[in-house]
């Protein structure tokens, strides 16, 4: 039968105490307890691990090799108490976070709020589209995602905490300006600059179109929000994208929203988590501040 760990911080103590009422003392142990479990510890190895010289305790050559593989374990299960305890306290450890691109244009304020109250946790960001972003969560790469449309899956968690309207962007002066509202049917006409297969935003709008029994005509397929961007102002096509992710080109006059009957789709923002597997504390925390939720 192997050792257990009482036996082991047994051995540890009185090899550095050199006696076996020290060991007691310090274990709050009596001392017959103590001889009884370095005997015990004898019995299951097979070997004699103390020896007495007149009335000094000594341990064996056998002894003082199991001895140092004793004050190791002993040192490493007390490492194990002070990290498990500072991350309690939230003083170290890791953030494990998967996002779809589009939230970053929103995040990065929140996850700077999160370090300043939480400078010992590292933050590890996954950015990828919809699709990528929940087969990290199921792999358990990551402990929270933030989506815009939830899986169906019900061993996970949805909250939603914020409104993501999507639009129809152009480049300044397009013809289509001229025309208030304009009808779905019309839109379809335009090329349209898309995302990726497994873009949340490209699946919203393939939803919308289909509700109508509508098809479209694809210009270019672009990976992030950014190569859409410039691909609409460059002429290439309009494209339908978050309004969050424009507010800089629509301020500068870089793009205009257009005025589209349909539009704004009206998403939402979710964060996402495994429903059986308790939260780890990095994760709790900027699950807190992401949803407005004060500390319990």
């Amino acid at each position: 039968m192997p050792p257990d760990f009482r036996q082991i911080r047994v051995l540890d103590a009185v090899a550095r105490h050199g006696s076996i009422t020290r060991a007691a003392q310090e274990l709050h142990l009596t001392q017959p307890a103590v001889s009884m479990s370095v005997r015990h510890l004898e019995e299951s190895l097979g070997l004699p691990l103390l020896e007495r010289i007149g009335r000094r305790i000594v341990l064996t050559p056998a002894g003082r090799e199991l001895a140092e593989h004793a004050r190791r374990i002993v040192q490493a299960t007390a490492d194990l108490e002070e990290a498990a305890g500072q991350m309690r306290g939230l003083e170290r450890g890791v953030l494990r976070l998967a996002v779809v691109s589009t939230a970053n244009y929103f995040l990065a304020p929140i996850l700077a709020t999160y370090r300043r109250q939480y400078p010992g946790i590292a933050v590890a960001l996954q950015v990828a589209n919809r699709d990528s972003v929940l087969a990290a969560l199921e792999a358990g790469e990551a402990d929270l995602a933030v989506t815009g449309r939830p899986s169906e899956d019900a061993e996970l968690v949805a909250q939603r905490f914020k409104d993501n309207p999507l639009v129809v962007i152009a480049p300044p002066g397009h013809p289509l300006l001229a025309r208030a509202p304009i009808p779905l049917a019309r839109l379809v006409r335009e090329p349209l600059v898309v995302r990726e297969q497994g873009s949340g935003t490209r699946a919203a709008m393939e939803r919308l179109f289909a509700a109508h029994g509508l098809g479209f005509e694809t210009s270019c397929v672009f990976e992030t929000n950014e190569a859409v961007k410039q691909a609409v102002q460059a002429g290439l096509g309009l494209a339908v994208i978050s309004a969050q992710t424009v507010e800089l080109e629509l301020a500068t006059g870089r793009l205009v929203v257009l005025p589209v009957e349909g539009f704004p789709i009206l998403r939402v923002w979710y964060l996402v988590y495994r429903a059986h597997r308790r939260l780890p504390p990095p994760a709790q925390a900027f699950r807190r501040i992401l949803l407005g939720e004060s500390p319990r």
